[in-house]
């Protein structure tokens, strides 16, 4: 299990975690919030890279904030932006990852990672340079060495942003192949990426963890309570705004498609939708529900 409790990190007046406490076990876990919500400091703190200013975490109860190295072994990381050596290969980049992991045995190594790169369905172009790799093809590789040394404990950061939604379904695939046995945290500000993937979930806004549950949970916490209406008149959406609890705006075809939460129907025009994921995170996130609702 990995226990966070109470951790607190700020960058000069900002306070990029507030308070943030989560127990996770395996299984996938998705972590959405908007850019600047502090989802990658949270995640860069989790994979031992910086220390909370205070506050504990701990990986089978070995306290990973004191001793990073407990973890590191068995721990997979992809960070939002992946760098590579310019000139290696991916084999050859995977070699060198997978022995500063500390697999040293070379037929160990050769196996984990043709494995791995036909996992990823990198084969074909193990010889090729990864800085010459396409956005979709980059991040197939940062899940292989996330992967490498079959670690238990595995941190994505904003994996799918950029992506194709042909490379976003195959990245979602590996992922969701990894297995049930490992904890997996997914950071995304993609609502997508949770809806088909995690089972559990939590919404961070302005450093704080605002509220964790199940999608279909959420969801139910706003059932019959969300309408929408196309207005024309674009000084009554502001209007809007302003009185009624809006969670979102887009147009179509000329007008703006109001999605509003509300007890009942406000009045006539008003018709009832069928929720999804993002009505609910908006929701949370705007600070219509709170995490006792």
């Amino acid at each position: 299990m990995l226990s966070i409790k109470n951790i607190h990190k700020r960058f000069g007046s900002v306070h990029a975690m507030n308070n943030i406490s989560l127990d996770l076990k395996p299984g996938l876990f998705g972590l959405l919030g908007p850019n600047g919500a502090g989802k990658s400091t949270l995640m860069r703190t989790l994979a031992t890279l910086q220390k909370p200013d205070s506050g504990t975490i701990t990986y089978n109860g070995m306290n990973i904030v004191h001793d990073p190295d407990t973890i590191r072994s068995g721990l997979g990381y992809l960070p939002q932006d992946f760098g590579v050596y310019p000139k290696m290969s991916a084999l050859a980049l995977l070699d060198h990852i997978a022995i500063l992991k500390g697999i040293i045995n070379k037929a160990e190594r050769k196996e984990q990672i043709e494995t791995l790169l036909q996992m990823v369905n990198l084969w074909t172009h193990k010889s090729a340079s990864v800085a010459t790799f396409s956005g979709g093809m980059k991040q197939r590789f940062g899940v292989a060495q996330a992967l490498i040394g079959d670690p238990n404990l595995i941190i994505v950061d904003e994996p799918t942003a950029g992506l194709d939604p042909l490379e976003r379904q195959r990245f979602l695939d590996i992922l969701s192949r990894a297995g049930d046995n490992k904890i997996i945290i997914l950071s995304t500000h993609i609502i997508e990426d949770v809806r088909d993937l995690c089972t559990d979930m939590g919404v961070m806004g302005e450093g704080e963890l605002i509220v964790r549950g199940a999608p279909e949970d959420l969801i139910k916490n706003i059932k019959g309570q969300v309408w929408i209406k196309q207005i024309d008149n674009d000084q009554e959406v502001e209007k809007l705004k302003i009185e009624m609890q809006v969670l979102s705006t887009r147009r179509l075809r000329g007008a703006t498609v109001v999605t509003v939460l509300n007890p009942s129907k406000p009045n006539k025009g008003w018709k009832s939708k069928d929720i999804l994921l993002e009505d609910a995170y908006f929701a949370y996130l705007n600070g219509f529900m709170s995490n006792k609702d």
